[in-house]
């Protein structure tokens, strides 16, 4: 006699469920991979000036190597969100990974200026995928309780990479050059993906989504839920109302229910993105024009990306706990008012230290809630496009960034009146994020 059939929501199951120790890895990785990315992202600044002595680069020939990852990864984040939700987050994830580590790798060998600024473009290109497709996957594996804060608890490794990418680079040029540098960033990408094929599982909710095996998906149900199955198992998770049957994931991110708050963080993501890279691309040329010394500037600046991980955990509670839009807000609201306040100090070394560690927290951490909040709102079906298309934007308030940043010193601004023009972007995500708020109050996804 056939056995009944054992229904199972997956999302409630998680939702649950305390974190599982098979959770935890997924997380764990997750946050390996932002570690990489992070030092990738960082290291062609450290290694510029050797470069330019050992080519002899001038700032000119130099700017396009520079910019060619940042280009890239505009257009990779694009791109990747779509096949993401077509083929799986964990193939485009693994890809992503694998081929940003290779040209990373390649950049050492590279013997004509052209040569680099094409590995660099193409390795952007694969990064540009990687945050999207992490948040995503982050997301899909954390129950909804601690869902912000495990996802900020992964951006986080964006920092630890990137300060650990200065540390390994004074440390790696003097000894093998500057070679040896993308070396080392690119042969750890390349042997974590391969450890990721046989480590990295799929979306569990994506899995159900796309009707994947059964005995696949009841063998990860268990790994996270031990005891929760049974033989005659089936999964389903619902899909909400404002998704239609089998549409493409751009139009559901740009459907009638989605189109606002896709804009919304649009506006707020390209807003953060140009604020956050102006600060931590000039702030220790404003510092030392203020009256620091160039070691004292450089530390400064240091503690607005030292503040990041720990904005980033902080936020990530605080957004489990309460509401999510009036977190991330206030957050931006306090960084724009200590700011401006940074700036009127003049040469107060310990205060600027510790009023920049403070902008980095609430301005970086801020932007690390971001991704939790854009995994939150848009729906299964269509969210690595949701995700990645917010990170493709994005980055072209960072491309905008380096530019407007030149243009304000060009035209003598100092540093009270750049971080008055600063309130501006801060404000706008605080207002964005309140609109978003209200119009989407009731919104849930699954």
């Amino acid at each position: 006699m056939p056995q009944p059939s054992h229904e199972i929501n997956v999302r409630e199951l998680l939702d649950s469920r305390d974190v599982s120790t098979y959770q935890k890895l997924v997380v764990f990785l997750c946050f390996l991979i932002v570690v990489m990315d992070g030092f990738d992202v960082v290291i062609m600044g450290f290694v510029g000036p050797s470069l330019k002595e050992a080519w002899n680069l001038s700032n000119n020939d130099l700017a396009p190597v520079l910019s060619a990852a940042l280009f890239g990864l505009t257009f990779g984040a694009l791109t990747a969100g779509p096949l993401g939700d077509r083929f799986g987050r964990r193939k485009v994830l693994i890809a992503s990974v694998f081929i940003f580590g290779l040209f990373t790798w390649l950049v050492a060998y590279a013997t004509q200026i052209w040569h680099m600024i094409a590995f660099r473009f193409i390795a952007g290109f694969a990064m540009g995928g990687i945050m999207p497709m992490v948040a995503t996957l982050a997301k899909e594996y954390s129950p909804e309780k601690r869902s912000s804060l495990l996802v900020t608890i992964v951006f986080a490794g964006f920092t630890v990479g990137a300060a650990g990418g200065g540390f390994l680079a004074a440390w790696m040029i003097p000894q093998w050059g500057w070679e040896s540098v993308f070396v080392f960033g690119g042969i750890m990408p390349v042997l974590l993906s391969i450890f990721m094929v046989f480590k990295l599982p799929e979306s569990l909710a994506y899995m159900v989504h796309k009707g994947a095996d059964r005995a696949k998906i009841r063998q990860i149900v268990e790994w996270c839920a031990p005891g929760s199955t049974t033989e005659h198992s089936t999964f389903y998770i619902p899909s909400p109302a404002t998704v239609k049957s089998d549409e493409n994931p751009i139009k559901t991110v740009l459907n009638r229910h989605y189109a606002k708050g896709t804009v919304l963080l649009w506006i707020i993501y390209f807003s953060h993105l140009f604020l956050v890279y102006l600060l931590g691309s000039w702030m220790p040329t404003m510092i030392k024009e203020s009256g620091m010394d160039t070691a004292q500037a450089s530390i400064i600046a240091a503690m607005f990306q030292l503040g990041g991980p720990l904005g980033s955990i902080m936020l990530g509670w605080f957004m489990d706990r309460f509401e999510p839009h009036r977190v991330l807000a206030l957050s931006y609201l306090s960084g724009a008012a200590v700011l401006v306040w940074m700036s009127t100090l003049g040469p107060e070394y310990l205060l600027l230290c510790i009023t920049s560690f403070y902008i980095g927290a609430a301005f970086n951490g801020g932007g690390t809630g971001m991704n939790a909040l854009s995994s939150n709102f848009f729906p299964l079906a269509a969210r690595a496009t949701g995700n990645s298309w917010m990170h493709g934007i994005g980055r072209t308030g960072a491309i905008i960034s380096a530019f407007a940043g030149a243009w304000m010193l060009n035209a003598g601004w100092n540093f009270s009146t750049v971080a008055m023009a600063l309130t501006v972007p801060a404000v706008l995500i605080a207002a964005a994020l309140t609109l978003k708020y209200f119009v989407y109050r009731e919104n849930k996804t699954s």
